[in-house]
């Protein structure tokens, strides 16, 4: 297990749109980061991102999408959260090309977040499931830093889902058009990773050249940190202090990532 934490000190609160409300958290000063959860939910682990993300220097909020908050992860528990997600239609985890609605709520967080934090806009990471939710959200013009981990939606299943880029042709133009104003998107994933495909980074790059850059850590068989060839989640479970291995690397460059941008 990497890092993990409690939701004390946290602020709870409802974020509604026309369309749809969830329950978030918040914490921290400085410039603003929404923090999508990856499955099940609001992890310890999730938790412990977050707390690093707040001692760094930024106003954290998570948005409770799915699970129950601050509940341990074990596999009974991601099971029956990916079952419901998989019949979401918020979610649309197997569609190609497809715009997801939930990214319409996390735009509106997005903005809500940059007009009441300094700095010059806010940042959005999404891991495993909503890895692709990042980089969705980005339409939104306040969104100046996406980190895209381990993206894994729409679930890989076939080759055209393994290339597709979890966003509809519409958000990729507009991401395009952003790029060429000076956006660029952080990727995150290990190189063994079925989960999330190598191919999917592929489409991106072509897609958005050089504002796409891309951290892929080594898992195969003998890699120096050890991971097996399941590892999934650069930057909580994976993640190593003592001593530091390259997913702590990728953690630290990612709130790098956030201070250059923001």
């Amino acid at each position: 297990m990497g890092p993990t934490s409690t939701l004390e000190g946290w602020t709870r609160f409802e974020f509604g749109t026309p369309e749809r409300t969830y329950e978030c958290f918040e914490k921290g000063a400085g410039p603003g980061v929404v923090l999508i959860p990856e499955v099940p939910g609001i992890t310890p682990e999730v938790l412990g991102l977050a707390e690093h993300l707040v001692e760094s220097g930024f106003t954290v909020v998570i948005p409770s999408l799915f699970g129950t908050p601050g509940h341990a992860s074990s596999l009974a528990y991601s099971l029956g959260t990916i079952v419901r997600l998989c019949i979401s239609a918020e979610m649309r985890a197997f569609a190609r090309n497809a715009h997801r609605p939930v990214t319409d709520y996390l735009r509106a967080l997005a903005s809500d977040l940059a007009a009441r934090t300094p700095g010059r806009g806010v940042g959005v990471i999404g891991m495993c499931f909503t890895g692709g939710f990042a980089l969705a959200t980005a339409v939104e013009p306040a969104v100046l830093a996406p980190v895209m981990a381990e993206p894994a939606v729409p679930f890989p299943l076939g080759g055209a889902r393994q290339v597709d880029p979890g966003v509809s042709p519409e958000e990729l133009t507009a991401l395009q058009s952003r790029t060429e104003e000076g956006l660029c998107v952080l990727g995150l994933r290990f190189s063994e990773d079925a989960t999330s495909p190598g191919a999917r980074f592929d489409t991106l790059r072509r897609s958005l050249g050089d504002a796409f850059e891309v951290i892929e850590l080594d898992s195969a068989r003998g890699n120096p940190d050890g991971y097996s060839r399941g590892a999934h989640s650069v930057l909580t479970r994976e993640v190593r202090t003592d001593p530091p291995n390259s997913a702590f690397a990728a953690r630290e460059r990612t709130v790098q990532f956030l201070r250059e941008r923001l």
